[in-house]
């Protein structure tokens, strides 16, 4: 009898769901700050922050806790540290502003950082001049979503990324905004990942920035006015559709720049306004279908080592240059898209050209080896040039031919 007694103890003094307490912070509540109530608490509280300006860093986040924020309380670190540290899992963090990290040369201060946790979930947060906003290691799963994140960057060298990613696995990060920082989102490492419905705007160097990560997939994002617009590099089976990568113009800026890409899908995207609407490199295995490329300087620039590459039922529309090749063809092919440019015929009305088209401008050729000639872009000069190789080819690579282009813009479905 006396050991039952001693075990029906011992049950009922564990700890339960129904144990998790809420823990209040605020000037009238019974923790004064942050850092006191995650001292006391335990796995599954949840912690109320009340509206206020706390002059915290360095909080370090041990406990699966929920911290929930009432009418956007403000953790202001005055330049001096990191904010939040999450280690533990099953976190959520939502309803902050977290403000005034401060830059740092010797540390990648973040204004949250995950640290090997999953389960997490950081939302509704408003983060400002945070150096690096959410920085994740070593995490996932989790959910990265309803942030709002603006930073001040003046120079690469001195400013972090909005939202990063390094080593990490089944990360949802959707519905933020990010701007002014070095790059908006970046992934090094990072697998398995989904990046939905963000806008992404005004960073000094990418919206979006892929390294080294596979079986990712982006759609519906607003990329623009980054100054180089989005990149992928180095990665396998990327899904990349429904898209807007918009006014990113400079010397070397493009909408998408892709590095040794293998096996990807870009499709439903909307390229316009770019200096260079694609530019790909030592690519293969790429489908590019049902996007449109509009008013950019060079629509698509194709470099060295890009094979089995299909684009089909694209729009190319008032591009300055549709198509740049600087490489043999290979066994790429470009049948059935429309161009603004093509001026054949459709005798057997089956919304087709009966004749072939060939996108490559022989002034094309020529910007390439000489750029300064871009000026003689809208003289008669250019026109004749132009004309002439269509009448008989020389220059343009043979096999950059679209055998059946549509003739008339292609509906997408809304």
């Amino acid at each position: 009898m006396k050991n039952l007694l001693l075990i029906f103890g011992l049950f009922i003094a564990l700890p339960g769901p129904c144990s998790a307490r809420t823990l209040e912070v605020g000037p009238q509540q019974p923790f004064a700050s942050l850092g006191l109530a995650l001292q006391m608490a335990v796995d599954g509280d949840r912690i109320v922050v009340h509206p206020g300006v706390y002059f915290e860093y360095n909080l370090l986040i041990d406990k699966s806790v929920h911290l929930q924020g009432i009418g956007y309380p403000a953790l202001d670190g005055q330049g001096k540290g990191e904010i939040l540290t999450i280690v533990a899992d099953s976190v959520t963090v939502e309803g902050f502003e977290i403000r005034n990290v401060g830059s740092s040369y010797l540390e990648d201060r973040a204004g949250i950082r995950l640290r090997r946790a999953k389960d997490f979930v950081v939302r509704g947060n408003r983060l400002y001049n945070t150096f690096f906003g959410i920085y994740l290691e070593h995490a996932g799963p989790g959910k990265v979503h309803d942030n709002e994140i603006i930073g001040r960057a003046e120079e690469e060298m001195s400013s972090g990324n909005a939202i990063h990613l390094w080593y990490c696995e089944g990360v949802q990060i959707e519905c933020n905004l990010v701007r002014g920082h070095r790059d908006g989102i970046y992934l090094e490492f990072a697998d398995h990942s989904v990046i939905a419905h963000n806008v992404s705007e005004d960073n000094l160097r990418y919206g979006l920035h892929f390294m080294f990560s596979n079986d990712d997939e982006y759609h519906h994002n607003e990329f623009r006015r980054n100054g180089a617009g989005v990149a992928v590099m180095f990665s396998r089976r990327i899904a990349m559709y429904g898209n807007a990568f918009e006014f990113n113009w400079g010397r070397a800026s493009y909408g998408l720049l892709l590095k040794e890409i293998y096996d990807a899908d870009i499709h439903h995207n909307r390229f316009r306004e770019n200096t260079i609407g694609i530019y790909v490199e030592g690519s293969a295995r790429i489908r590019y279908l049902n996007n449109d490329l509009e008013r950019n300087g060079w629509a698509l620039k194709m470099s060295g080592g890009c094979l089995s590459n299909t684009l089909s039922e694209n729009n190319f529309l008032g591009n300055t240059f549709d198509l740049s090749m600087n490489s043999a063809p290979g066994d790429n092919t470009f049948d059935g898209n429309y161009w603004s440019e093509y001026s054949g015929y459709d005798l057997d009305r089956d919304g087709r050209g009966d004749v072939p088209h060939q996108p490559v401008k022989l002034f094309n050729y020529v910007v390439n080896r000489t750029p300064e000639s871009i000026v003689l872009l809208r003289s008669l000069f250019v026109d004749l040039l132009n004309f002439s190789e269509k009448v008989s080819p020389v220059f343009s690579p043979p096999g950059v031919v679209d055998h059946r282009p549509f003739m008339k813009k292609i509906k997408r479905n809304p």
